[in-house]
């Protein structure tokens, strides 16, 4: 058959598939063996995931709040009553001016920027094109395929920063950001995807700053932190105001298979994603909403985030790290400082093989990665650093994220030693 200009772009050889294949694959084929260190599955949190069990037989016990559950379709803005029950939190906590209006749900935080990227991006009526400014690669390997349209990102490299001997951090590089008339929003991770890299207060006020100079949105993905999961070991504020658009996640909480996306944004901005979830799919799923009302009304999700969720992913980076440390001793290796979210991101200086090979060598030996080359989606101009880095996820079990990390350890020596030869 002969596909659509659209669905040959939405059927490419997308890194995203090749990620989500791999963890499928995986789990289908019951392999054991194989640890999973590629994909984004939060870690298993036994007082969280005994919590929602509680909550979720209270409502199967419930006949009204079961229909709730599984029976009615919601609006396509989502559920109101866990709208409701968000804004008031937010306004509560934060001190953000939101009412239910600036509030949407999607099936997904990948369908929310899908939605968000193609509203502010691409060809406009005008016959104008334009763009998403990543200000800061790496950068989500999920952005990249959004676009419908070629040329869809302007990516701007970072720069580094070494501190002593292991760590590095990626920053904004100001002097190099161009924000032009072909820019439609501006968008950053915070944590950021792949890195773990928290960019600071004072970088997203700039930021915020330029967009609002511009007449254009400033898009902050929070999936991995705050106000929740909260997914941050670094001081940090949350942001938002009504040129910003805030986007959260149920999934990093515990709840990938629920697919509840969270937006806030200006009020014309929700009125848009909620006739494009008519358009897309009548509404937005309500199961993880009516689940994790109670944690919103209550506002015990925050009080998790920072006292459960934020300690245990902690601990488990503390040991990937020490375990990085331990089975690369001797090799060039430096690791971004982790300052949130659940990965590693691994920089081996001067890697003689490029980092999609180091991959296939992994997987050939157990171990699941992220080639590195994925995230920088729009960076123009070569850049051997690009093909020098591997993403390691540490949300699993510690034993198997050590086996792992001993896994990499050896093949990146191996890699050193041929190049000798």
């Amino acid at each position: 058959m002969i596909f659509s200009k659209f669905g040959k772009r939405l059927t490419c050889d997308a890194g995203i598939l090749s990620l989500m294949d791999d963890l499928g694959d995986s789990q289908c084929s019951g392999d054991q063996e194989m640890i999973m260190m590629g994909g984004g599955n939060p870690g298993h949190v036994p007082e969280f995931q005994a919590l929602l069990r509680r909550h979720l037989a209270a409502i199967c016990d419930d006949a009204k709040a079961f229909q709730s559950l599984v029976g009615a379709y919601s609006p396509p803005q989502g559920d109101m009553a866990f709208i409701a029950s968000l804004a008031r939190l937010l306004k509560k906590e934060y001190g953000w001016q939101v009412e239910p209006e600036n509030i949407c749900l999607t099936n997904g935080s990948q369908t929310a920027f899908f939605m968000l990227f193609n509203l502010f991006a691409g060809q406009f009526p005008d016959g104008s094109c334009k763009k998403i400014c990543l200000p800061l690669a790496p950068e989500y390997i999920g952005y990249a395929d959004l676009g419908l349209c070629d040329d869809f990102f302007e990516t701007t490299r970072p720069k580094i920063e070494y501190i002593d001997d292991i760590f590095f951090k990626y920053h904004i590089d100001f002097e190099a950001l161009k924000v032009g008339e072909d820019i439609g929003a501006i968008c950053v991770s915070r944590p950021t995807n792949p890195t773990g890299n928290v960019i600071t207060d004072l970088e997203v006020s700039t930021l915020a700053e330029l967009a609002k100079a511009r007449g254009i949105p400033l898009i902050i993905d929070s999936a991995y932190g705050l106000p929740f999961p909260g997914m941050v070991f670094t001081e940090a504020n949350p942001h938002w105001d009504e040129n910003t658009v805030v986007c959260l996640s149920l999934s990093k909480l515990g709840l990938p298979a629920v697919r509840t996306g969270i937006i806030i944004a200006r009020k014309e901005v929700v009125r848009a994603l909620a006739s494009m979830n008519a358009i897309m799919s009548l509404s937005p799923g309500s199961f993880g909403a009516v689940l994790t009302q109670r944690l919103i009304e209550s506002s015990e999700i925050i009080e998790l985030s920072r006292n459960l969720m934020t300690p245990f992913y902690r601990n488990k980076m503390e040991k990937a790290v020490a375990c990085v440390q331990r089975e690369c001793a001797g090799t060039p290796y430096r690791i971004h400082k982790p300052e949130g979210a659940m990965f590693l991101w691994l920089w081996f200086v001067g890697l003689p093989i490029s980092s999609l090979e180091l991959y296939r060598r992994l997987k050939n030996e157990g171990a699941l990665v992220v080639s590195g080359h994925y995230f920088f989606p729009g960076l123009k101009g070569e850049w051997q650093h690009k093909n020098e880095c591997i993403r390691v996820t540490y949300s699993q079990n510690d034993q198997d994220v050590a086996r792992g990390i001993a896994i990499i350890g050896r093949e990146v020596r191996k890699a050193y030693e041929e190049m000798g030869r």
